[in-house]
């Protein structure tokens, strides 16, 4: 027996569990729709029994009893026209007597109707009304004949006194009739007292069951729906405090169990990914701290560099000079060539190390971070270029370059190295002709550096911006191959992206962009157009 309550108290509230909050609600609402629809239905029962009770008294009964004393009236009447008749035996007093009949039959006609729905009274009215058409028909024809015929009123005495007693029968039975209705119209404001009590009780009931369940349902929905929310945001917004142990209890509708079972999941994964993101930052914590050990090392490399290794270099270059000039006669011509060699490669070393040098340095010692005219940094490129443009007979022409912010000396550097490949790898049969583009965009500025020299096959597009790769023998060109290296970590160090121009024919076009950060200014010279420079 024990098991079995058990059994159906879990599964009462394995029901209740499941309901949702909408249910929830959809059941008061229905409670009180119910509840609404039931006194709306027991307010107007009530109503319309008043309204009955009021109407039957109203309409029918008062007005009954207005008829039948209008009747007795009416006979009284009759009875002295015929009285006076007989008495002076003047015609013209039988006129009232007339009338009255005619009138009398109007008016029961009217209590007729009127008590159509009162049996009882309907057939007293009846009853009177035969009476008083036997008394009619018995006396009063018979007194008004004789009368007439030459009868004296001491002869029609007798008669006179017959009649009188039938008239006091019908008027006695109107009587009885108007006590009936006397009655009946006290207990009809009797009843409609009542049905007013009653009705006002039932609407002070309805009133108060209203206001009672209004009362039950805000409890309801404030223990079962605001208190299980409000819990909910009170748990939420202590996580979101910072407490991100606290653990949130389901509890309430399944909805808003379900939704803080899924809060207590975000905040699960939250708190997992806290400790996940408190491992890396530490792991990161550690990188860095290697990341810096390292800078230095580098740093220390770079004054190794700039400083140590160069000497030996210069010394090695210096020495083996020195050996050529002097042993020059006592050595072969194949000594000489090895020395050559070694000369050679001396400086070339020392100029790999310079050019890696610079190639570290970008970011790192060139940080000057300020608003810079790209023209007047193109024409300080320029200007350093000026012997082997002018030594190649080079034309460069230019747009309206920008003011951005960035490194001076980098940008500077960037222009140089384009406008010294350009030059660089020309065109054996024309002379080189650049062009410096500059477009707006949404998201900054596109620049672009475009030659008619030997240009580039786009197979080798991304090799060229790798540390020290050529194209061409080392004979051919002369640098270390270092130069796009260079540019691509400078446009980069700026947040922008460099690349070459793969569908370019007829020469090679670089495409770079910078950020937009200040309003572009014009050139001093006329927009499209530049003239050569000439040399320092």
């Amino acid at each position: 027996m024990s098991s079995a309550a058990s059994a159906g108290g879990t599964a009462t509230e394995g029901r209740r569990s499941r309901m949702t909050t909408s249910r929830r609600l959809s059941v008061m609402m229905i409670a009180m729709t119910v509840l609404v629809l039931t006194g709306g239905a027991v307010g107007a029962a009530a109503l319309t029994h008043t309204a009955a009770v009021s109407n039957r008294l109203a309409d029918r009964i008062a007005p009954a009893r207005t008829a039948v004393s209008r009747l007795e009236v009416g006979l009284l009447e009759q009875v002295a026209a015929v009285r006076g008749y007989i008495i002076t035996g003047n015609p013209a007093l039988l006129r009232p007597y007339q009338e009255g009949v005619a009138a009398e039959r109007v008016t029961v006609q009217q209590a007729r109707d009127l008590l159509a729905e009162e049996p009882e009274a309907r057939r007293e009215l009846d009853a009177a009304v035969a009476l008083a058409d036997r008394w009619r028909a018995d006396y009063p024809a018979r007194l008004i004949a004789a009368r007439g015929a030459g009868a004296t009123p001491m002869e029609l005495a007798p008669i006179v006194e017959r009649g009188r007693l039938a008239f006091d029968d019908a008027q006695a039975a109107l009587t009885r009739l108007e006590d009936r209705l006397d009655r009946e119209q006290a207990a009809g404001r009797a009843d409609l007292d009542d049905a007013r009590a009653l009705r006002d009780v039932l609407f002070v009931a309805i009133l108060a069951t209203l206001l009672l369940s209004s009362i039950v349902i805000s409890v309801l929905v404030r223990m079962t729906v605001l208190r299980p929310l409000g819990r909910l945001g009170a748990s939420v917004r202590q996580v979101a405090g910072g407490d991100f142990d606290h653990r949130l209890s389901p509890e309430g509708p399944a909805d808003i169990a379900r939704l803080t079972a899924d809060v207590e999941t975000m905040r699960q994964r939250v708190v997992d990914a806290l400790k996940t993101s408190r491992r890396h930052q530490d792991a990161l914590e550690q990188q860095a701290d290697e990341l810096r050990r390292s800078n230095e090392d580098l740093e220390q490399f770079a004054y190794v560099a700039s400083h140590d290794l160069q000497e030996p270099l210069r010394k090695v270059a210096s020495f083996c000079q020195m050996l050529q000039r002097r042993y020059a006669d006592q050595l072969d011509e194949r000594a000489g060539q090895y020395i050559g060699y070694a000369v050679d490669g001396a400086t070339r070393m020392q100029t790999l190390i310079n050019d890696l040098l610079a190639f570290s340095r970008i970011g790192r010692v060139y940080s000057d971070d300020r608003e810079v005219d790209l023209a007047a940094l193109l024409a300080q490129a320029e200007s350093n270029l000026s012997e082997p443009i002018a030594e190649a007979g080079a034309e460069i022409v230019c747009d309206p370059l920008p003011v951005v912010h960035g490194d001076p000396t980098l940008l500077t550097m960037l222009w140089q190295n384009l406008l010294g490949n350009a030059v660089k790898f020309r065109s054996p049969d024309r002379p080189p002709r650049i062009r410096v583009e500059a477009a707006e965009d949404e998201d900054g500025w596109s620049f672009a550096v475009a030659d008619n020299g030997i240009g580039i096959d786009p197979k080798y597009a991304d090799k060229i911006f790798l540390i020290f790769q050529r194209l061409h023998p080392r004979g051919a060109y002369d640098g270390t191959g270092i130069g796009l290296a260079i540019c691509k970590k400078i446009v980069e160090y700026h947040g922008g992206t460099l690349r070459l121009d793969d569908g370019r024919t007829g020469g090679a076009r670089f495409v770079f962009t910078l950020p937009k950060t200040a309003t572009p200014v014009a050139v001093p010279e006329q927009a499209g157009e530049r003239t050569p420079v000439a040399p320092a």
